[in-house]
């Protein structure tokens, strides 16, 4: 386990810092989601962003990308700060990113070969059809779906689904790949394919992982390191075993899937109860 200088060290970017975020706060309007965060992401690593819903996970991995700019603050790729620049500036370093969002976002009009291409045909002109076959086969073969090229996203699971999504998120040969979610909704089986390829994408590609997430075991397979957001701030930041026995309340409350004494305490309140009893033909014509 990292010592406190070197958690330090992490935390200001240190010189692996492929991703960092300097001072960070995000508002809507009156609403505060992130507070002063300072973060570096490890280049070849995978850091994974847990919390309660709400606490702002997704709004931070949405500013590593710049689909959304900080109210205050800075975001730096391989050093050079991204948060300012322009759209079509910005076009070209997402090129350098995979996003893998919480549904998949296919394109429902689209088949698996067209899903797998689109980011291709956005940022380039196609001559060799042979070349773009050949790639997509590869992509699809990584996530064990080679054969499905003809598909359309109805006709797929839900794991499937998410596996051509993240075949399309590395279909530019991304040095950085987020995930938001990617296990929500699937059964354990299934979560712990999207598990094995977050695993091997890392292991086969050496690629930079942020993972966001709400499932434990999930994080304690995959993850490298754990941050841990409550209320817009950073609370934990650790490896797997830090996280287990991290000693802040909340941490603990939030990893065993305990409701707060507060909230418990709301749940008990005696409350009146109405002796009014409706069924469902009080509601007919």
């Amino acid at each position: 386990m990292k010592n406190a200088d070197q958690n330090k060290q992490t935390a200001e970017g240190g010189d692996n810092g492929v991703l960092r975020i300097k001072n960070l706060t995000k508002r809507f309007g009156a609403h505060l989601v992130l507070e002063s965060i300072s973060l570096g992401i490890e280049k070849g690593k995978t850091t994974v962003v847990i919390g309660p819903s709400g606490c702002g996970k997704t709004v931070l991995i949405k500013h590593l990308i710049v689909l959304l700019r900080p109210s205050s603050g800075e975001v730096y790729f391989k050093g050079r700060r991204i948060d300012n620049l322009r759209e079509q500036e910005l076009n070209e370093v997402r090129m350098h990113y995979g996003f893998l969002f919480q549904g998949g976002a296919l394109f429902d009009s689209l088949n698996v070969f067209e899903n797998i291409i689109f980011p291709i045909r956005q940022h380039f002109r196609i001559n060799d059809w042979k070349v773009v076959e050949d790639l997509v086969k590869s992509k699809l073969s990584m996530v064990g779906l080679d054969g499905f090229q003809n598909y359309y996203p109805a006709n797929l699971s839900g794991g499937q689904r998410k596996r051509v999504a993240l075949a399309r998120a590395i279909a530019l040969n991304p040095e950085v790949i987020l995930y938001d979610e990617p296990t929500t909704g699937l059964d354990p089986i299934r979560a712990d394919i999207i598990n094995e390829l977050v695993l091997k994408l890392r292991r086969e590609l050496g690629i930079t992982t942020v993972v966001v997430t709400h499932d434990m075991k999930s994080a304690y397979k995959i993850a490298d390191r754990i941050i841990m957001l409550h209320r817009g701030r950073l609370v934990a930041d650790g490896d797997a075993e830090h996280i287990r026995n991290h000693p802040h309340p909340v941490v603990q409350q939030f990893i065993n899937g305990q409701v707060s004494d507060e909230d418990l305490a709301a749940l008990r309140m005696s409350g009146t109860v109405s002796q009014t009893q409706f069924m469902p033909r009080d509601f007919a014509k």
